[in-house]
């Protein structure tokens, strides 16, 4: 009996023991959910205010567009760049990054573009590309409640009654005030990818533009100027350069076609400016034991024949205009002109595809430019905008002072 006695007491100890424990675990229970909700409404509270701080807009998921020009979005290069920056700020308010690509090209079509991105509810509209001048300068004051960001353009109207040599209208800037230009000094990005080639030891160069506007054209007169200033440096007395504008901003057969015959003519590497090109480049490259350098953005995940990139801030210039907009800071009817001194242009970080060229050295050319060290900004020659559009990107008419360069212009 005394036995069943102390079996029954050891059994209620166990419950009580069990009860207190239960006991503890309901409190523990209910302080994680109180903690879970306390949580989820400082997320809440997070995200609401991070629209409240959005300016007085009432963003959406329809507020931010981008429209793309004759490449893609995942060019690896110049729209793709433009996006992300649209992206991240798209994800800092809670709203969704949206697209359209145009339908073929001209200025009704880019415009047609614009206002379809336009009725589905944009707020922000970003055109990346020279091709969208005359289309914005038209949609700006057609709309004057949605904010453009015009990258690599200046709105521009037709001036009526006037032609130039080549029989194409004659253009003024135009700016409202819902419109911010943003360009870039691709020369000096240009320069840098010239000079880092000739220094690493390449002397056979190539570059292969897109459709010669002035983005393009500023990178390969940079590229040439680049080549020279490092053979001066060096004493080497002959650079030689291809030259040609594939008149296109994709892949296309030909144009890698072009690029394996300079290959096999002994080019050592190409500057690849035009977008979507790149894979065209890259594929000559990898068939013929060659090298290439990227544009716009990073591109040395394309493969291992990528010395480097020339590159400009598109991200972060999209993203600040944006940020601009929701801080009720935007600053309209002007175009804000990124160079080295902005960290607006510059190489690729990654110099472990270098042998010769190192960071020091970067580090000192790129101080040189963005400090004017020596007068080098009169060495790295922009555009002629009194030149027809025919005119302009025609790389013999600036040669004279690079005695160390001979150029190859391929038409």
């Amino acid at each position: 009996m005394k036995k069943s006695w102390k079996i029954l007491g050891a059994l209620l100890a166990l419950v009580f023991v069990l009860a207190a424990c239960g006991n503890k675990n309901d409190a523990k229970s209910s302080e994680s959910t109180k903690a879970s909700e306390e949580s989820a409404a400082q997320t809440s509270q997070a995200a609401s205010d991070n629209k409240a701080a959005a300016g007085d807009i009432k963003w959406d998921d329809n507020s931010l567009y981008l429209i793309t020009d004759l490449g893609t979005i995942d060019d690896k290069s110049f729209n793709q760049g433009s996006f992300e920056g649209l992206q991240k700020f798209a994800k800092e308010i809670g709203v969704k990054a949206n697209y359209l690509r145009p339908q073929g090209q001209g200025d009704q079509v880019y415009l047609q573009a614009i206002e379809q991105a336009i009725q589905k509810g944009a707020k922000v509209v970003v055109t990346p590309g020279f091709l969208f001048e005359t289309a914005v300068g038209t949609a700006q004051k057609n709309h004057p409640d949605v904010k453009f960001i015009a990258v690599d353009i200046e709105p521009k109207k037709v001036v009526e009654g006037k032609t130039n040599k080549d029989g194409s209208p004659v253009t003024e800037t135009y700016y409202e005030k819902n419109t911010s230009g943003v360009m870039f000094k691709e020369q000096e990005s240009g320069f840098l990818a010239g000079y880092a080639a000739v220094k690493e030891g390449y002397t056979k160069l190539g570059f292969t533009g897109g459709v010669a506007v002035p983005a393009v054209v500023r990178y390969g007169f940079g590229f040439i100027a680049g080549a020279d200033y490092a053979a001066k440096e060096l004493n080497i007395p002959k650079i030689e350069v291809m030259y040609n504008y594939t008149g296109s901003f994709t892949p296309k057969p030909e144009i890698q076609t072009l690029a394996a015959t300079w290959y096999k003519k002994g080019t050592e590497i190409i500057f690849s400016c035009g977008g979507g090109i790149c894979s065209s480049v890259l594929k000559a490259a990898q068939d013929n034991k060659g090298m290439m350098i990227g544009v716009d953005v990073d591109q040395k995940d394309m493969g291992e024949q990528v010395l480097t990139s020339a590159m400009k801030n598109l991200q972060g210039a999209v993203y600040q205009a944006c940020k601009s907009i929701a801080e009720n800071k935007f600053v309209g009817g002007e175009t804000t002109r990124l160079a080295a001194k902005d960290d607006g242009v510059q190489l690729s970080n990654d110099f472990s595809r270098f042998k010769k060229f190192t960071e020091a050295d970067y580090k000192a050319v790129y101080e040189k430019i963005q400090k004017n060290t020596d007068d080098i900004d009169k060495k790295i020659p922009d555009i002629d905008a009194s030149l027809s559009s025919t005119e302009m990107g025609d790389p013999t008419l600036i040669m004279k002072p690079f005695t160390n360069v001979t150029l190859n212009y391929v038409k």
